[in-house]
């Protein structure tokens, strides 16, 4: 989907997610912070296309000894990394003052996701919408539940041939001629 008709922005609280997604957190702390990372990336890259937001997921500069950057995962999706010294919180509540006096506020919506109960007051105070660490997974499970689905109803359909809504007939006679095999005798059909 084109940026221009996408429906929605979607900020993030990186670890403020990782910290609230069970198994985010199992990930944490079995395989390290990196790897919860990029479990909630890989979650948010389905997510975001199947919905058509433009996903920003921000994490602090807190557990990263580099300047800030900005990774482009897919065209939905990208990650944010602050500056050190500078939290997520700061970085989302910007986005949302700037999303304030933009106009594409006229064509999309704006929606944080984060737990933090202080942030939620903040970004609903610019305007923006919020959305709970909790609820952003049971919405990423659904979507996914519905894109395999989807994917699934799409393999098993034999209808989606015309060949196979024929009568048995019609078919062997299809398969004679596509063989080149002609027939003893002329059959009516």
């Amino acid at each position: 989907m084109p940026r221009s008709l996408l429906q929605a922005v979607l900020l993030v609280d990186g670890y403020n997610v990782v910290g609230t997604w069970p198994e985010l957190k199992q990930a944490r702390d079995c395989d390290g912070l990196e790897a919860a990372r990029w479990k909630l990336i890989e979650a948010l890259t389905n997510y975001s296309a199947f919905q058509g937001y433009d996903t920003q997921v921000v994490f602090d500069a807190q557990y990263r000894d580099t300047a800030s950057n900005c990774e482009i995962v897919t065209q939905n999706l990208s990650v944010h990394y602050t500056d050190f010294g500078q939290t997520a919180d700061t970085f989302i509540e910007r986005a949302c003052a700037l999303f304030r006096h933009d106009i594409r506020k006229f064509h999309s919506r704006l929606i944080v996701a984060t737990s933090d109960r202080a942030q939620q007051l903040t970004v609903v105070g610019y305007g923006a919408e919020w959305m709970s660490s909790q609820q952003l997974a049971f919405e990423v499970e659904t979507a996914a539940h519905r894109i395999h689905r989807k994917q699934r109803n799409t393999q098993r359909s034999p209808q989606r041939f015309l060949a196979n809504s024929l009568d048995p007939a019609a078919q062997q006679r299809l398969a004679e001629l596509r063989m080149g095999v002609k027939p003893k005798k002329f059959r009516k059909y």
